[in-house]
């Protein structure tokens, strides 16, 4: 007898998504029956003009919203047959985000903000040191930990973004415009740490970006625009 493997699911799937808001005449159609899939360990530039659909889209890959036409699936589940409920703790518990205002507690020290989602999660404090002090290390920032936001630099400060949403271990990573509030060169210093993560750690992302810089870096491209997918690309 012959015995087949199984196939290993996309994290992400999309089967002609599209997203629209209102009805009839003045319904507007920010993304239109867009297909790709997106798999374990990548790492996706997403780009496109601003107003393109880019943004519509990595919400739609991170489940934040719902299509409303074809399907997402998300680490195998259709996000339509989802609560919201359903689909919030599949978020915690899969997906790492990172924006581009950082949106730190700025009250918390650097290990408190990168701790928060495992807190959330219902991990002590104790039980999560080793994890958490792992994470910022890796981020290059194991000597400020006990710091504040305010006392950290722009590209500190999303260096622990970028902790606080790999300290979970999530399935993907989405990041929007995670080099958009930085200088050229910490822009650059950005995307070699998540190219790094990527590479140490398999994780996967997908980052909404205007960078050339960025989507020279990554090793897939995916183009938006007018809310269709123009390009879809392997990057040699």
């Amino acid at each position: 007898m012959n015995i087949i493997p199984a196939q290993r699911l996309p994290i992400v799937s999309l089967q002609q998504a599209g997203k629209s808001y209102g009805k009839g005449d003045s319904a507007v159609h920010a993304l239109k029956d867009v297909s790709t899939e997106i798999w374990h360990g990548e790492f996706i530039a997403l780009c496109g003009p601003s107003g393109s659909g880019k943004s519509t889209l990595l919400n739609l890959i991170a489940g934040i919203d719902h299509p409303t036409s074809g399907h997402v699936y998300l680490l195998g589940q259709d996000l339509n047959a989802l609560s919201d409920r359903q689909t919030a703790a599949l978020r915690a518990e899969s997906i790492g985000f990172v924006f581009q205002f950082f949106n730190l507690l700025p009250v918390l020290s650097v290990f408190d903000n990168v701790y928060y989602p495992l807190m959330l999660n219902g991990y002590s404090r104790k039980l999560a040191q080793d994890r958490v002090m792992d994470i910022i290390n890796k981020v290059g920032l194991g000597k400020h930990y006990r710091r504040q936001p305010g006392e950290l630099s722009g590209g500190q400060q999303q260096r622990v973004a970028i902790a606080r949403a790999l300290v979970k271990h999530p399935a993907l990573v989405v990041a929007d415009e995670p080099t958009g509030n930085l200088d050229t060169q910490t822009g650059r210093e950005i995307v070699e740490l998540l190219l790094s993560m990527n590479q140490q750690l398999k994780t996967t992302f997908v980052i909404s970006t205007h960078s050339l810089q960025l989507r020279d870096m990554a090793k897939r491209v995916i183009e938006i625009e007018d809310g269709g997918l123009k390009n879809d690309f392997i990057i040699a």
